[in-house]
C-alpha cells in the first residue's frame, strides 16, 4: 500500500449512519466473475473487526464459512472512489477460517474504510457480497481523544437474549477512537443454558442465541474458538466492532476461572481434558486467531504490548496472567519466580516504555486491579487470584513486583501513569495515596474500574491497603440485590476517557449501559520540569 496517501476524508459518525449497522455493506468495486449463483455464495459469519490501530496502521479480521480467497480494498473514503487493491488472503480450515492482515503505511490521523470479499476456493465463479469496516489511525499532533473501556462477555450463564449485549450499542453511539477489552473476554467455562431461573423457579432470563460451544466447558481448540464466535454473533457486538477498534487483552476465563500453574480440574467433572497447560496452549491460539491483536514475531503468542496514539497518549497493555507465578497465599517477603505476576522480562519491558515515553498520559491497561482483594479460594477466603494478598501490611508476595514498579515511576520522575482495569464485575475509582498506605514510595495515582460488559454483577470487593487505595466511587450490588445479577438489572458499566486537545486534561467518566453518567473526574496532567 502507497505511503502516506492523501484522500478526501469522512467522519465517523457519517459512516455509522450509511453503513448499515445491521449489514455493514456497500456496493463494491471488487472486480467480480461473470456468474455467481446466489443460494451457494460464501459469506462472512461475524462481521469485521479492526484493533491495535496506531499512526500509520491497524489490523483488521474477518472469518469466512469456507475455503475461500478473501479480496481486500482500502480506502479514505465510503465511496472507494480512491480504493487500492492489496494481495488477496486465503481463508482455511487450519485457521477456522479466520484471515487478518497488517494495513499499512497509512496517513496519520485518517479515517480509513476497508472492503473484503470472498472467493470460493471450490468454485472461482462464486463470490459473497462484500463487507465494509472502518478505523481512524491516530494522530501525530495533538487533537482530542476518547477511548473507553470495559470487561466480562457473555459470562456467569447470561447470553444473548431478546435485547442482546446492548453496552456495546451504548458504547458505539460515543464513537470512541478506540475500545479496550481489559480480559473475560470470553468464558470459557461457562456453560449456558436456554433458560435461567430464579432460586423459586421463575424463569428471569432467556438465551435466545446458544450455540452448542457455549452448553458445555471449553477443552478442544474448536470449543475455545465456538466461544469467541458466539460473542460475534451478537448484533450490538458485530456493529461496534465494525466501526470502533478494539484493543484486547486476556485474563483467567478465556482458560478456565483462576488458572495459573497450581490450577488443577482434575476434581472438576465438567472436563474430560486434565492438562489446564493444553486447555492454554489451546485457548491462546483461538485467542489470536480470533481477535484484531498485532502478531509479535519474538514471541508469537504474547499479548502484552504497547500501542502508541500520538503525543497526548501511550497505551501499555499488561498481562497478569501469563506469567505469574502459582496462586497461593502469595505472602514472600522477598521477589521470588513464584511471587511474580508480571515476570521479570515484562516487568522490564513496562519499566523501559514508561521511561521512554514521551506522550503526555501513560495508560497501563491491567487486566487485573491493584488493591481489591480477589481471593483464589472465595469460600475460604484463602489465597491471591490478583495482586492483593489481603493483609493490609507491607508488600509481600505479588505486592512486590508493583511495589517495584511504582518505586521506579515515582524515582524516573515518570508522571501522568494512570491505570485503568476490570476483572472484579462492577464499576469504582481509587485514589492511591502514599500517606495512607503501608508502601509508601510512590507517587499518587488513580486506577479505575469497570465492567462487565454483559455478564453477571457482583462487588464490591474488600480493599488492601497495602498501597493506600481511597475509594473516590463505587458502583455495585446492594446486600439486598444479591450476586451474579443478570444483565437486564442494568448494573452493567463501561467508561470514558477524553483527552482534551488543548489542555492535554483527561477526564474519566463512569457510564452504566443504560448511558448515564455515575461519575466523572478531570486529571490535570503534570508538566515535569
Amino acid at each position: 500500500m502507497p505511503a502516506k496517501v492523501t484522500f478526501r476524508s469522512m467522519t465517523r459518525r457519517g459512516f455509522m449512519t450509511s453503513a448499515s449497522a445491521a449489514g455493514l455493506v456497500a456496493a463494491s468495486g471488487l472486480a467480480m466473475p461473470f456468474y455467481s449463483r446466489a443460494n451457494q455464495r460464501p459469506v462472512f459469519t461475524h462481521g469485521v473487526q479492526s484493533g491495535d490501530v496506531d499512526t500509520n496502521s491497524g489490523m483488521i479480521w474477518a472469518r469466512a464459512d469456507r475455503p475461500s480467497k478473501v479480496m481486500f480494498e482500502a480506502a479514505t473514503t465510503e465511496s472507494f472512489d480512491n480504493a487500492m487493491k492489496l494481495p488477496p488472503m486465503h481463508a482455511l480450515p487450519e485457521s477456522d477460517y479466520a484471515v487478518k492482515r497488517l494495513l499499512e503505511n497509512l496517513a496519520s490521523d485518517q479515517d480509513m474504510f476497508y472492503r473484503m470479499q470472498l472467493v470460493d476456493l471450490a468454485d472461482v465463479n462464486i463470490t459473497s457480497e462484500p463487507i465494509v469496516g472502518r478505523f481512524r489511525t491516530a494522530p501525530t499532533e495533538k487533537r482530542n481523544v476518547r477511548f473507553a473501556w470495559s470487561g466480562d462477555t457473555a459470562g456467569q450463564g447470561w447470553g444473548i437474549d431478546d435485547k442482546g449485549m446492548y453496552t456495546y450499542a451504548t458504547m458505539a453511539k460515543h464513537t470512541p477512537d478506540f475500545f479496550i477489552h481489559s480480559g473475560d473476554t470470553i468464558y470459557a467455562d461457562g456453560p449456558m443454558k436456554d433458560e435461567v431461573a430464579d432460586k423459586d423457579g421463575k424463569v428471569i432470563w432467556k438465551n435466545t442465541v446458544l450455540i452448542d460451544e457455549k452448553r458445555k466447558v471449553a477443552e478442544t481448540l474448536d470449543e475455545f474458538r465456538g466461544q469467541w464466535k458466539y460473542n460475534m454473533m451478537d448484533a450490538h457486538c458485530q456493529a461496534m466492532n465494525a466501526i470502533v477498534p478494539t484493543f484486547f487483552q486476556w485474563d483467567d476465563h478465556e482458560v478456565t476461572n483462576n488458572w495459573s500453574d497450581s490450577k488443577s480440574v482434575m476434581a472438576d467433572d465438567r472436563y474430560t481434558e486434565k492438562s489446564v497447560a493444553l486447555m492454554t496452549a489451546r485457548a491462546a491460539r483461538a485467542f489470536h486467531e480470533m481477535t484484531p491483536i498485532r502478531y509479535t514475531p519474538a514471541e508469537p503468542g504474547r499479548v502484552y504490548r504497547k500501542i502508541a496514539y500520538g503525543p497526548l497518549l501511550d497505551v501499555f497493555f499488561i498481562d497478569l496472567r501469563s506469567y505469574r507465578g502459582p496462586n497461593g497465599p502469595s505472602m514472600e517477603t522477598e521477589m521470588t519466580p513464584a511471587s511474580r505476576i508480571l515476570g521479570e522480562t515484562q516487568a522490564e519491558w513496562l519499566k523501559a516504555g514508561l521511561a521512554a515515553s514521551k506522550a503526555t498520559w501513560k495508560v497501563i491497561a491491567s487486566d487485573m486491579p491493584i488493591g481489591l482483594i480477589v481471593w483464589d479460594n472465595f469460600k475460604d477466603r484463602a489465597g491471591a487470584e490478583a495482586i492483593a494478598n489481603g493483609d493490609n501490611g507491607p508488600a509481600a508476595g505479588r505486592e512486590l513486583e508493583i511495589a517495584d514498579l511504582l518505586k521506579f515511576i515515582k524515582d524516573q520522575n515518570i508522571s501522568n501513569t494512570v491505570w485503568f482495569t476490570a476483572d472484579v464485575h462492577y464499576t469504582a475509582a481509587h485514589y492511591y495515596d502514599p500517606s495512607k498506605a503501608q508502601f509508601q514510595d510512590f507517587t499518587p495515582f488513580w486506577e479505575f474500574v469497570s465492567g462487565p460488559i454483559h455478564a453477571g454483577t457482583f462487588g464490591p470487593n474488600e480493599l488492601d491497603m497495602t498501597f493506600g487505595p481511597d475509594v473516590k466511587y463505587v458502583k455495585a450490588p446492594t446486600p439486598e440485590q444479591g450476586v451474579n445479577l443478570p444483565p437486564s438489572m442494568g448494573l452493567q458499566f463501561f467508561g470514558l476517557v477524553d483527552i482534551d486537545g488543548a489542555t492535554e486534561q483527561m477526564t474519566v467518566r463512569l457510564m452504566d449501559r443504560d448511558d448515564n453518567e455515575l461519575y466523572k473526574v478531570t486529571l490535570d496532567p503534570v508538566r515535569n520540569a
